[in-house]
């Protein structure tokens, strides 16, 4: 085995254009509603936080936590 130096690595500034290329939009308000209803269902306050607030950011609210 022959080691070839040096090993070419993407930047930090080239992973984060590639990762903003194939960004997924938001997902929908109901698709959010339901999964926080499931959440809960089974008592996840963490999920209920989590599908919460991005109702909330979808809405174009504010974005923090209290």
């Amino acid at each position: 085995m022959s080691a070839r130096f040096p090993i070419p690595r993407p930047t930090e500034d080239a992973a984060i254009r590639n990762a903003s290329r194939n960004a997924a939009g938001p997902l929908p308000v109901e698709v959010l509603f339901d999964a926080m209803v499931h959440a809960y269902a089974v008592d996840d306050r963490f999920g209920l936080r989590y599908f919460g607030l991005a109702i909330v950011r979808n809405a174009g609210g504010p974005a923090r936590a209290s």
